[in-house]
């Protein structure tokens, strides 16, 4: 996979919205603009980001015009989402990497945005996986480990991670390229060219809002469909905010995830931070990884 360069004071970044309505959110679009300076960074603001077109940050078309244009500059080394929701899926097929190519950037969201972290992954990029503007809070030391990453991986410096320990891990070593992101959208690329090749990879997966039999059909489509074959091993995040059903699904969300892997024996990670959460720790997808996995914790590290 190919990487990026890694960013250094004076370079700029940009700040899009390809996805949900951004109302009411200009305090930390702002924020992020002046975070980014005090790290010796340009920003540069989308002209659509503050659109509105229903659910959406503008049309598909104003959505996809601040995209491109970020894509196709060469003096923009970032491409930083302000928000996930939901919309990159209608712009997917309207972008063209080209130019991009001669000059590669970051991408930078997770959540919705994991559409287009399958998408810079097929055109053969690396792209992270960490906060976006709208996860900014007033008083940064309430996301410091979410920042603080967030800032190393960007100017070079990413990081490995302990991991809490779980009952419910599974005990194994393996190393491999780390992919995935939000299971919906994962599942929602199915069958499409955006759809990622998990084979010989290490997968990544969180969730928000959910049902636990919603997790569980999202597993199961995916399994019947031959994406979980040939794994190299499984790192859980957060699973933010379930749904409670009239009739209860009867297990832990970690034993959902073993029951729906049972009959594979690679390495399953869970209390990844990552996802939903405040504490939301950046990962470089399409990079080495090591998983290494006890009952009492684990460990993702990254090949040096």
């Amino acid at each position: 996979m190919i990487q990026p360069k890694f960013l250094k004071a004076g370079d700029t970044v940009a700040i899009v919205a390809p996805s949900g309505i951004l109302k009411n959110r200009e305090g930390e679009v702002n924020q992020a603009v002046a975070l980014l300076k005090s790290w010796g960074l340009n920003a540069i603001v989308g002209k659509h980001v503050f659109s509105k077109d229903d659910h959406f940050a503008g049309t598909d078309e104003q959505r996809c015009e601040d995209f491109q244009n970020a894509l196709d500059d060469p003096k923009i080394s970032a491409i930083w989402c302000a928000r996930g929701g939901y919309g990159t899926v209608r712009i997917l097929d309207k972008l063209d990497y080209t130019k991009f190519k001669k000059n590669p950037k970051w991408l930078i969201g997770y959540s919705d945005i994991t559409a287009l972290h399958n998408q810079f992954h097929n055109q053969g990029f690396q792209s992270l996986h960490a906060l976006m503007c709208v996860s900014l809070t007033k008083d940064l030391s309430e996301i410091q480990e979410t920042v603080s990453t967030f800032k190393s991986a960007l100017f070079g410096n990413p990081q490995s991670y302990t991991l809490d320990g779980s009952k419910y891990n599974r005990i194994g070593e393996t190393k491999g390229e780390l992919v995935g992101g939000n299971l919906t959208i994962l599942h929602t690329m199915l069958g499409s060219k955006t759809s990622i090749d998990t084979s010989g990879k290490i997968l990544f997966i969180e969730e928000i809002g959910e049902y636990k039999y919603h997790i569980d059909r999202m597993l199961q489509s995916l399994k019947r469909a031959g994406y979980f074959e040939n794994l190299k091993g499984l790192v859980v995040g957060d699973m933010s905010k379930m749904r409670k059903n009239t009739t209860l699904w009867g297990t832990s969300i970690e034993q959902l995830v073993l029951d729906a892997f049972s009959e594979y024996d690679f390495p399953i990670a869970f209390n990844m931070p990552a996802g939903h959460e405040k504490d939301n720790r950046t990962l470089i997808l399409g990079s080495e990884i090591k998983l290494k996995v006890t009952k009492e914790r684990s460990y993702v590290l990254l090949k040096k």
